[in-house]
């Protein structure tokens, strides 16, 4: 895609990065949840999908649980390059150590001083798995043959890919001008109250190719955190497979299943352990450059469609 000038052209979301106090009940969470170790190392655990990503994932052994940021594939080392001249507190050029190899830039966002990561060079994966996509019988519509079933196996859900991730800022009109002016990052929707923009879920602008609802967003609060990320899986029946054996490992969930109106996804998010917040979703909206920015004014009915009410906590 063409290349505008003084802004980082980011290709697709790679990898998040979070810190356990206790990385062994994290591990086991994340094998439920239904990620695959990829790597080990002394103090960090290295997670894939079954997709091209060399890995999704990485939990480090700390003293804090902490979110450590999201990362986010560049289209050139000319992006990395310019990452290190105009972002704030950019490191320089480095190795990243880590599945997929690669180079890297961390920078530190301007608003809340969370770290945000840019890579470049990962070597992608064979797709580990090409799940079926199944044959429905509607009503007035039957699309699968006489004595074609289906059956499915019980387990977590097999995580594809890291979708998005977002959080809480205490500066929305700074964090939302940064962002937007030194990134491909575009508005897919805005979220106002009284008349005050509050609230954004941002697409990458890559022209007319076919991209994500979101794969960023973040809304305004008095205190900086992590609220969620979010892993795409193949259907709704894997996806309520996956529900259904979280429950039964007896972890806590947060608020699901359910269809959100913004993105239009079907979302289950999970507590892990450490009390961050995990999604799995499907059936995400695709936008593109002619796709209007959407507004709408905040109130529970543009969080979903159908799904338990929202919890109180949720937005906090």
């Amino acid at each position: 895609m063409p290349h505008a000038q003084d802004k980082i052209s980011l290709k697709r979301i790679a990898h998040v990065y979070y810190t356990h106090k206790d990385l062994d009940k994290a591990h086991q969470f994340c094998l439920d949840f239904g990620f695959t170790v990829t790597d080990k190392q002394s103090d960090k655990i290295f997670y894939k999908g079954y997709g091209t990503a060399p890995f999704v994932y990485c939990g480090t052994k700390g003293d804090e649980d902490a979110f450590g940021g999201a990362a986010f594939v560049v289209d050139s080392m000319e992006d990395l390059e310019l990452a290190t001249r105009i972002l704030p507190e950019a490191t320089a050029i480095h190795d990243l150590d880590a599945p997929g190899g690669g180079k890297r830039v961390t920078f530190y966002d301007p608003v809340d001083g969370f770290p945000f990561h840019l890579v470049y060079g990962q070597a992608e994966i064979e797709m580990l798995a090409h799940l079926p996509e199944l044959d429905f019988n509607f009503p007035e519509a039957k699309h699968r043959p006489v004595n074609k079933t289906q059956r499915f196996k019980h387990g977590p859900a097999p995580v594809h890919k890291l979708g998005h991730f977002g959080c809480c800022v205490t500066d929305f009109a700074k964090a939302l001008e940064f962002y937007t002016s030194r990134f491909n990052f575009k508005p897919s929707d805005l979220i106002s109250h009284e008349g005050k923009d509050i609230s954004v879920f941002m697409h990458l602008d890559r022209g007319m190719e076919q991209v994500d609802h979101h794969v960023f967003f973040f809304f305004e609060g008095p205190k900086f955190h992590v609220h969620h990320s979010s892993f795409e899986v193949h259907d709704f029946d894997i996806q309520s497979l996956g529900h259904q054996w979280l429950r039964e490992k007896n972890y806590e969930l947060v608020w699901g299943v359910g269809r959100h109106v913004l993105g239009s996804q079907i979302f289950d998010y999970w507590y892990d352990p450490s009390k961050f917040i995990l999604e799995h979703y499907v059936d995400g909206d695709l936008v593109n450059e002619t796709t209007p920015i959407a507004r709408s004014e905040a109130g529970p009915d543009n969080l979903h469609i159908w799904g338990p009410p929202v919890p109180q906590t949720f937005l906090l």
